[in-house]
């Protein structure tokens, strides 16, 4: 299957994108919580993904949860505890970048968790996830795929890039080593946490184009019927003529100049 080319890929991403604009009316008009958790190895593609979904997303209603590392004081509460106050409201939708699994894949890999402390959360999870289930969430779970070869690739694409150095961590450039060991960690987290009530979906993103147009064409396919017509909005004619902008105590900076 041949690469995209970046006009046609944009031109099948705005065909998504118009879709996920009706979803999120629907989303809006009957009250749905939607949450997508994001998953996979460092340079899979999540950020991009995400970026897909919510580009044309009304923030306020479409929020990107991405938490930094755990305070001392969430570190020994309930795992689960400081990922709930960012579960959807009513009409909302929360995209995960990363999420609860930390646990089953860089906290055991990099052992900032104990075998009991994962042994643990995979033991509850399809509890918890049940939970969220049957109060009436919406739950999608991904896993971003990614062969070592194409993860070097991007690796040194960050390293060469100054717009996606930040991109890189210490925990990063270590883990680079622990590919066999992620698998093993993703392997025994789908065992089990893949569900009949959250199952989980597995999307090639060895071509980050292609694996975009794939993960959201699956979202939408597996909601409901989402269309909502737009509210019908009319511009009234001005009263005058548009004014200009006028200022009195400050004048706005120069532009920039060719």
């Amino acid at each position: 299957m041949g690469k995209l080319k970046r006009k046609e890929y944009e031109a099948l991403l705005l065909s998504l994108q118009i879709e996920l604009a009706a979803m999120a009316r629907w989303a809006h008009k009957t009250g749905q919580r939607v949450v997508v958790l994001f998953e996979g190895r460092d340079t899979a593609g999540k950020g991009g993904a995400i970026q897909a979904i919510a580009e044309h997303l009304n923030p306020r209603q479409c929020r990107v949860v991405a938490l930094p590392k755990p305070t001392e004081r969430e570190a020994a509460q309930w795992y689960f505890q400081r990922y709930v106050p960012h579960l959807p409201a009513a009409g909302e939708i929360a995209l995960f970048d990363r999420s609860w699994y930390n646990r089953a894949g860089v906290e055991k890999v990099m052992g900032f968790a104990s075998d009991a402390q994962v042994k643990a959360f995979l033991r509850q999870t399809p509890t918890f996830e049940q939970l969220l289930v049957d109060d009436g969430i919406v739950l999608f779970k991904y896993w971003l795929c990614c062969d070592q070869a194409k993860q070097e690739e991007r690796f040194a694409e960050r390293l060469d890039d100054p717009l996606k150095r930040w991109k890189l961590s210490p925990i990063d450039l270590h883990a680079r080593q622990k590919y066999a060991d992620y698998t093993r960690a993703r392997e025994a987290m789908l065992k089990a946490t893949h569900t009949g009530h959250a199952p989980w979906t597995l999307v090639d993103f060895n071509d980050q184009r292609r694996g975009r147009l794939t993960l959201i064409r699956d979202l939408l396919d597996r909601l409901p019927d989402t269309h909502v017509a737009g509210e019908p909005i009319a511009l009234a004619p001005l009263p005058g003529k548009p004014r200009k902008e006028r200022y009195g105590v400050l004048e706005p900076i120069e532009p920039v100049r060719d």
